[in-house]
């Protein structure tokens, strides 16, 4: 028996989870908790990263359940193309994070609960992605909001609480959707195991309460990537937390909804996906719109950035509301190299911040800090190129294959949409370029001589270089991501065979 093999899916969740313990435990050897958290991270980086091309090069998914019970039974775990991508998206952002931790200057950094939080967001998050069992997402989703809102309340930030208390309360909202769809669709199908679950739902697609089921669901995952207009909670939040914490929230974590539609349309309800998309196309194209234009008009760095997420979040929408195999790829593809993009915009908005006369991302405070900061200001251009899509980057791949799998879906009214709000990026990107970089700084004004550390920006937007330049890995990987998700007995087939 190949025991590591067998349990590679579970080894990314538990490792973050043990490392949380164990970093409770040395709290009191600061630099040992941040070392050793970093090191956790990077192990189950690894774990999943071997997961993923384990899946990739057998066509397979790794599928545990555990505890030995037998299928529909107990708790499934599933690595298969979308879970296992989504999970090396996820710790290579929190690897990032707790790299820019390391050489960060918030007071929080040196909390003691600090670093255990922080795994606990990895854990809450990569569980998300690969449970298969809809009452374990919703476990490891509250994980994920219960460390989020901690670390957010202890920041630096005097609007640091209140944007807390609105993160938990929003959440709360989304967790009572969430339960109560949960209830439903157990009143209605028996089960909460998601491969059951669409087995029963194919066979009896009139169940009572599949139709609020559907709607709350739908409302969940709106709430957990701030889709409009389910988004108002996010600018505030993002421009308060620590950079650390909203560069993770703002790139990987709002990925959980995306990943809770992909399943929806093509798992858990194929045969009512059409209407599923035609809602999530109409409100990505609304998503696109509005968060370019409230990016444009923001007066803070990183409320610009939240603003931009909606945006981008959006493009990722209209893909999956194409439905096409090219539409679905390009959509994993968008969705991957935004978590790469935006966590280092954050990152360098947080160093800006960091050097600034008084430590705040407001324009009126950050304006020709940047003159100060060339290295920084070379690295926010080639963010800002990517965020726009523009080669050599990686956004440019992005937005190259959306475009191309709209033409092929025949989606012209969307795309030539999308497409002219795409100019809505550039002009925002440049105001906040110009403002930083080009303009004088205030009558006596000048950058502190410390701040936080360029490594973890640096690293990501060598990666969206790199991706721009070599993005066969990735495409190829969202192309079998793709292909799996559209015949959905593959996934039957995998969870089913575990439980024997």
């Amino acid at each position: 028996m190949d025991f590591i093999g067998d349990n590679l899916v579970l080894l990314p969740i538990a490792m973050p989870l043990v490392g949380a313990m164990m970093a409770l435990v040395i709290r009191r050897l600061p630099r040992a908790q941040a070392y050793w958290s970093l090191a956790v991270m990077l192990l189950s980086l690894a774990s999943s990263v071997l997961l993923l091309a384990r899946v990739l090069e057998s066509g397979e998914a790794v599928a545990l359940q555990v505890g030995g019970w037998r299928f529909p039974y107990g708790i499934s775990l599933v690595g298969d193309p979308l879970s296992a991508l989504f999970a090396v998206m996820a710790q290579l952002v929190l690897s990032a994070g707790l790299i820019y931790a390391l050489g960060s200057k918030d007071a929080i950094i040196t909390y003691p609960p600090f670093y255990p939080l922080f795994l606990l967001l990895g854990t809450g998050l990569t569980g998300a992605f690969l449970t298969g069992d809809l009452f374990n997402m919703f476990v490891f989703a509250e994980l994920l909001v219960i460390s989020g809102t901690a670390l957010t309340a202890a920041s630096d930030d005097r609007f640091g609480t209140e944007a807390a208390y609105k993160y938990f309360y929003m959440s709360l909202l989304a967790s009572t959707f969430m339960l109560l769809a949960i209830g439903s669709l157990y009143v209605s199908y028996g089960t909460l195991n998601m491969a059951d679950m669409a087995a029963r739902v194919a066979e009896r697609p009139d169940g009572v309460l599949l139709a609020p089921a559907i709607a709350l669901l739908l409302a969940t995952f709106m709430i957990k990537s701030a889709v409009f207009p389910f988004h108002f909670w996010q600018p505030d939040f993002h421009a308060a937390a620590p950079t650390a914490v909203s560069a993770m929230l703002s790139s990987v974590v709002v990925k959980v909804g995306v990943y809770g539609f992909l399943r929806m349309t093509t798992l858990l309800f194929v045969e009512q996906a059409p209407l599923i998309r035609g809602i999530l196309l109409a409100l990505g194209v609304v998503g696109v719109i509005f968060g370019g234009l409230s990016a444009v008009g923001t007066h803070n760095v990183k409320r610009m950035l939240a603003y931009s997420t909606l945006a981008q979040i959006g493009f990722i929408l209209v893909g999956i509301g194409w439905g096409t195999a090219p539409a679905i790829a390009a959509a994993v593809v968008f969705s991957f190299n935004h978590s790469l993009i935006k966590a280092a915009m954050l990152m360098l908005a947080g160093y800006v911040a960091s050097r600034a006369p008084v430590k705040s991302a407001a324009f009126d405070v950050v304006t020709g800090v940047g003159r100060f900061l060339p290295a920084a200001g070379l690295l926010f251009f080639l963010g800002g190129l990517a965020l726009s899509g523009i080669p050599p980057t990686n956004g440019f791949v992005s937005k190259m294959l959306l475009f191309r799998s709209g033409i092929a879906a025949e989606g012209y009214v969307p795309l030539l949409i999308i497409g002219l709000a795409s100019i809505l990026t550039l002009v925002y990107v440049i105001r906040a370029f110009q403002l930083i970089w080009w303009h004088a700084p205030h009558e006596g004004a000048k950058a502190k001589p410390t701040g936080d550390s360029l490594l973890a920006p640096a690293l990501l937007i060598g990666l969206v270089l790199l991706i721009g330049i070599w993005a066969e890995p990735l495409v190829g990987a969202a192309t079998a991501v793709s292909e799996w998700l559209l015949d959905p007995a593959l996934y039957l087939a995998a969870v089913g065979g575990a439980g024997g």
